[in-house]
């Protein structure tokens, strides 16, 4: 049974950082994508970063997470990270990883239709 386990979350200040983790486990850590997403109150799910083995760990942002959002993973923890800095408070929502293995394709993708497995989320909330 594949399982992501989202850990990170929590009350920072505007400017701050944060580091969310998802791990991952019950599939093999290879041949796979992972999307991080956040969904706001009264907003729809967005796509804000995604990585992919595949596609030799490329990653990929949206312009909201451009040049402050960083992911990366770790295959011997079956872990992927979203490193998060000058955190504004549009930021604040659920935070969640999903993936979509096996994935064999190249970029991948930030529609939430395209992932198979989703964590529980986690909340981010940036203060003013």
């Amino acid at each position: 049974e594949v399982q992501l386990v989202e850990s990170g979350g929590g009350l920072v200040q505007a400017g701050g950082s944060l580091r969310l983790s998802c791990a991952a486990s019950g599939f093999t850590f290879d041949h796979y994508a992972i999307g991080w997403f956040r969904q706001a109150p009264g907003k729809e799910r967005e796509g804000v970063s995604c990585i992919s083995s595949s596609d030799d760990f490329n990653t990929y942002y949206a312009y909201s997470a451009k040049g402050r959002f960083t992911a990366s993973s770790d295959n011997a923890k079956n872990t992927v990270y979203l490193q998060m800095n000058s955190l504004k408070p549009v930021d604040t929502a659920v935070y969640y990883c999903a993936a979509v293995y096996p994935w064999y394709g190249s970029h991948c993708s930030f529609a939430p239709a395209g992932y198979d497995y989703w964590g529980q989320g986690t909340q981010v909330t940036v203060s003013s």
